[in-house]
């Protein structure tokens, strides 16, 4: 229904999440963090079922819980990742394209034949790796 008065809409940053942990996962402080098709946390991998959430803001060892039986913060923004090699690695010449997760820590180039997820968008490259905007 339509509103007849003045809402007190609630709002969020959108850079800041609190999801369940899927089952048996353990995720690391600072890692790549997808969600797998049932909407839990899970390390980020090669795999085209999940979508990158953000970044851990803490670990969390789930290795013994079912799904949602622990939680995890995670943060959007734009993130330091390490380089993929050989003819995945990224240049500056990926700058504003898209890149691809290879696993909780590194991303490519290309989806390996459509093998991976997308990360996020490629905003600068240097001798640390790769900064991703998720």
């Amino acid at each position: 229904m339509a509103l007849t008065k003045d809402r007190n809409t609630s709002r969020r940053d959108g850079m800041q999440f609190n999801d369940p942990m899927a089952a048996a996962a353990k995720i690391f402080a600072g890692s790549l963090v997808c969600l797998d098709a049932l909407g839990n946390a899970v390390p980020g991998s090669t795999s085209t079922t999940i979508k990158v959430r953000g970044v851990a803001q803490e670990q969390v060892d789930n290795t013994g819980g079912a799904a949602g039986a622990k939680r995890i913060e995670t943060r959007r923004g734009v993130f330091q990742f390490a380089n993929s090699a050989s003819t995945d690695q990224i240049t500056r010449a990926e700058i504003g394209t898209q890149c691809y997760i290879v696993d909780d820590q590194t991303v490519a180039k290309t989806s390996a034949t459509n093998t991976r997820s997308v990360a996020g968008v490629v905003r600068d490259v240097d001798d640390g790796g790769v900064w991703v905007e998720i």
